[in-house]
């Protein structure tokens, strides 16, 4: 079990990916600084795509109930469900993929970089020495 850890260890640091943010001693930095329009703008569409969810659903079988129209809970219900999940898709897609990105650098950084340092101390030396491509 250890030398199959051993490997994916190596492969993993064998990546581009995980070779630069290692190199590039990747950080959560960018959390820091002032969100932009996009972000901003992708957190309200989260944000609002909560209570078009379940809620929607229920208030407009309400309404079904309520005026005795069936179809208002089998067509309306389903449509602004299915809507909020893409308005929640659509706000992730907006504000998720920088914050992902930086975060999955450092993560490759802090799970790689230890490891690499305990078992292949002069492979982390060579990937720190490399130039970026």
């Amino acid at each position: 079990m250890i030398d199959s850890l051993q490997r994916a260890l190596f492969f993993a640091a064998s990546t581009p990916f995980v070779r630069a943010a290692i190199r590039e001693h990747a950080d959560l930095s960018p959390f820091r600084a002032k969100p932009s329009l996009s972000v901003l703008t992708g957190v309200f569409c989260i944000i609002i795509s909560f209570p078009l969810g379940w809620p929607a659903v229920v208030f407009f079988a309400y309404l079904a109930i309520r005026w005795h129209d069936p179809w208002l809970a089998a067509l309306v219900g389903p449509a602004v469900y299915v809507f909020s999940h893409f308005l929640f898709l659509f706000g992730m897609w907006l504000s998720g993929m920088t914050y992902t990105l930086v975060l999955c650098r450092w993560l490759a950084r802090i799970i790689v970089e230890p490891a690499l340092a305990r078992l292949a101390p002069d492979e982390l030396v060579k990937i720190r020495a490399d130039k970026p491509d």
